[in-house]
C-alpha cells in the first residue's frame, strides 16, 4: 500500500474533483484561485476547462450541464464581482432545482473580516438561494467538505451548493485520504400514503396531473406516461416543463405557464383532484395564485415533491407526499385501474382544448412567429435541445413548440434574461451530436451574448436564432396595459446582429419574412459552426393573442396619446 503523499489544497480539490466524475468546469479565470488552475493543468485530458466572456455566462452554462446530465454543473469564478456575476446562475439554479457547484476564489484566511480587496461573506450572499454554503478553512477536510457538497446539490430537491476557497488554504500542504464518489439519496412515498392515494384516486371524476420542477429524468417521464394513460389522467406541464411528457402523447394538455390557455386554466380549476407532481405550485403555474385558493385550496390537492420544506410552503394539500418522481409514479402504476368512460372524455376534452389552442393567429407584418416555431417543431430531430431566456419572444415558443424527449428544453422557471445562449454552448458541449437551438429576443440575447465567442472558441456549433423588435416587449406590453402613453425605456438601439455574429467568426444570416426562416434553419443546422439567425419581428407583433395597437386601444382612455 502506497504511503500517503503530502498535497496541496489545491491539489486535494481537484482530485476530489476527478473522483466525484467532474469532466467540464466553465470558469472566468481569477488569481484568487490561480492554484487550483495550476493543479488543473496535470488533467487536460480529464477535465475541459470552459473560458467564459462573463461569469453570468459560466454560471449559466455550469446549470445547464447541471440540467442535461443530472450531476452538479461546475463554475468557478473569482470573488466579489466574479462571484456577483454568477449569483444570476445560482438563482436559476435554485429555482429549477438543478444541481450544481459554485466554487469562489477568497481572500487569505489571515485578511478575513477586515474589508480586502474584493471581500464578500459569501454564506451572508448566497444563504438564502443556495442548498449550502461552505468556506474551506482546512486543506485536511477539504475531501469531507466537497464529498458533502456534492451529496447536497444532487439528493432530495437537487440545488446549487456553493463554495468558497481562502487563498492561502489552496497552497497550504495536508495529507489526507480522498473521500469516495457521491451517491443521491432520494425520498420515496410510504406504503400508507401511496394506499391513501389510491383511495383518493378512486373517488376522481376529474382527475389532473400537474407536473414539473426539476426531478424529470427519463425513467419517471416513462413512468408518468404509464400512470396517466392507465389511470385516463390529463397532464399539463408547470412552467416551463414541458418536456416531462411528449407534447404529441394525446394525454398532454398543454403548459400552465406564461399566456396560459385560459381552457386550460378552466381545466384546474373545474378538475376534483389535482396532483402536483414535483412542481412547487409558484406564482406563474397557479396565475398568481389564484387557480386554487390559499392555504386550503376548494379541490382535493395531493403534492408531491422531493423537498419535504415544498410541502405545505403554500397550499396545505389533502395529501403531501415526500418524493422524487421516479418513486412515485413507479409505485402508483401498481395501483389498480380506475379508469372511466367519464373519465376518458374528461381527457378527450382537455386535449381538444389543447389542440384548439395550437391554431395559429393571424400574424402581423411580415415575419409570422407563430409559424416559423412550427417549423423549429416539424425540422428539429425529437432529441433537440431548445434553450430560452425570457422576454415575450418565449410565449409563441411555450404555445406552439412541442417537446418530444426528457432533456430537450432549457429555460429558466426563475424568469432570467439572458440565459439562451449560454445554456445552447453548455448544449451542445454536453451533446455534441444533437442539434441545439437557442431562441433569443434582441434584449435577451444582449444579456449574455458574448458568449457566443465561447461557442466559437469552443469549436461547437449551436443555432442562435434573434427576434429583433427593437425592444424589451415584456415590459413593454406592461406598461400600455398599466400606464398607457407613458412608454419609458423599453425602446432598444440594436447592434447590427448579423454582422456581430461574424464578427465573432460564427456564420449568419437576416431573415425578414416568414417564407426565408426554413432555408435559413436547413443552413444553420448543417453548418459545424455557430450560425445566428436575425429575425426582424414587426413591434407590433407584441404577443400571439393582441398586437401592439390592441393593447394599447384597449389600454388608453377616450383615445389617450403617447406623450413621449
Amino acid at each position: 500500500m502506497t504511503a500517503p503523499v503530502a498535497r496541496t489544497g489545491a491539489r486535494i480539490l481537484v482530485d476530489q474533483l476527478l473522483i466525484q466524475g467532474v469532466d467540464t468546469i466553465f470558469t472566468v479565470p481569477g488569481e484568487s484561485f490561480l492554484a487550483v488552475l495550476d493543479a488543473l493543468h496535470d488533467h487536460w485530458d480529464e477535465v475541459e476547462l470552459v473560458t467564459c466572456r462573463m461569469e453570468a455566462g459560466a454560471a449559466n452554462m455550469a446549470e445547464a450541464y447541471g440540467k442535461l446530465t443530472d450531476r452538479p454543473g461546475i463554475c468557478m469564478v473569482t470573488r466579489g464581482p466574479g462571484a456577483a456575476h454568477a449569483a444570476v446562475g445560482v438563482h436559476t439554479a435554485a429555482h429549477d432545482g438543478t444541481p450544481m457547484i459554485l466554487f469562489i476564489g477568497q481572500v487569505a484566511r489571515s485578511m478575513r473580516g477586515r474589508g480586502a480587496f474584493q471581500e464578500v461573506d459569501f454564506d451572508r450572499m448566497f444563504g438564502d438561494i443556495a442548498k449550502w454554503t461552505v468556506e474551506l478553512d482546512d486543506p485536511a477536510r477539504i475531501p469531507e467538505q466537497l464529498a458533502r457538497a456534492f451529496a447536497v446539490a444532487i439528493s432530495g430537491q437537487p440545488g446549487p451548493v456553493v463554495v468558497s476557497m481562502p487563498e492561502d488554504l489552496l497552497t497550504e500542504a495536508a495529507i489526507v485520504p480522498d473521500a469516495a464518489f457521491a451517491v443521491a439519496t432520494q425520498p420515496s412515498p410510504s406504503r400508507a400514503g401511496i394506499e391513501a392515494f389510491g383511495k383518493m384516486l378512486e373517488r376522481a371524476e376529474r382527475p389532473v396531473i400537474i407536473a414539473g420542477g426539476g426531478s424529470w429524468k427519463a425513467e419517471a417521464s416513462h413512468r408518468l406516461a404509464d400512470f396517466a394513460r392507465k389511470q385516463q389522467i390529463p397532464v399539463a406541464a408547470a412552467f416551463r416543463s414541458q418536456d416531462a411528457l411528449d407534447n404529441d402523447d394525446p394525454l398532454y394538455i398543454g403548459d400552465l405557464g406564461l399566456g396560459q390557455n385560459p381552457a386550460l386554466s378552466a381545466c384546474v380549476q373545474q378538475a376534483d383532484l389535482v396532483i402536483a407532481a414535483g412542481t412547487r405550485l409558484e406564482e406563474t403555474v397557479t396565475k398568481g395564485y389564484s387557480l386554487l385558493a390559499v392555504p386550503r385550496p376548494d379541490v382535493q390537492l395531493v403534492h408531491i415533491h422531493p423537498d419535504i420544506r415544498e410541502l405545505g410552503r403554500v397550499y396545505q394539500p389533502a395529501l403531501g407526499l415526500n418524493s422524487d418522481m421516479a418513486s412515485f409514479f413507479n409505485d402508483v402504476c401498481g395501483l389498480p385501474t380506475t379508469a372511466s368512460a367519464g373519465r376518458a372524455a374528461w381527457l378527450k376534452a382537455a386535449r381538444a382544448d389543447y389542440e384548439r389552442f395550437q391554431g395559429s393567429p393571424k400574424p402581423v407584418g411580415q415575419v409570422d412567429l407563430a409559424a416559423i416555431v412550427k417549423t423549429l417543431r416539424e425540422k428539429l430531430p425529437e432529441n433537440a435541445v431548445v434553450a430560452n431566456g425570457a422576454g415575450n419572444y418565449t410565449v409563441w415558443l411555450h404555445r406552439f413548440f412541442r417537446y418530444r424527449r426528457p432533456k430537450t428544453q432549457l429555460a429558466p422557471t426563475s424568469g432570467a434574461m439572458g440565459y439562451g445562449v449560454p445554456a445552447a454552448v453548455a448544449a451542445k458541449i454536453v451533446a455534441p451530436e444533437r442539434a441545439v437551438v437557442s431562441l433569443n429576443g434582441d434584449g435577451c440575447f444582449m444579456m449574455c451574448g458574448q458568449e457566443l465567442a465561447t461557442a466559437v472558441q469552443c469549436g461547437v456549433n449551436p443555432v442562435f436564432i434573434v427576434v429583433n423588435n427593437g425592444m424589451l416587449g415584456t415590459i413593454r406590453m406592461h406598461q400600455e396595459r398599466h400606464y398607457p402613453g407613458r412608454v419609458v425605456a423599453t425602446d432598444l438601439v440594436n447592434p447590427d446582429f448579423v454582422a456581430l455574429a461574424r464578427a465573432c467568426h460564427a456564420q449568419a444570416e437576416l431573415v425578414t419574412a416568414t417564407a426565408e426562416f426554413a432555408p435559413a434553419l436547413q443552413r444553420a443546422l448543417a453548418s459545424d459552426k455557430a450560425y445566428l439567425i436575425e429575425i426582424r419581428l414587426d413591434a407590433e407583433a407584441l404577443t400571439p393573442a393582441q398586437s401592439l395597437s390592441a393593447i394599447r386601444a384597449a389600454a388608453r382612455p377616450n383615445g389617450a396619446t403617447d406623450a413621449r
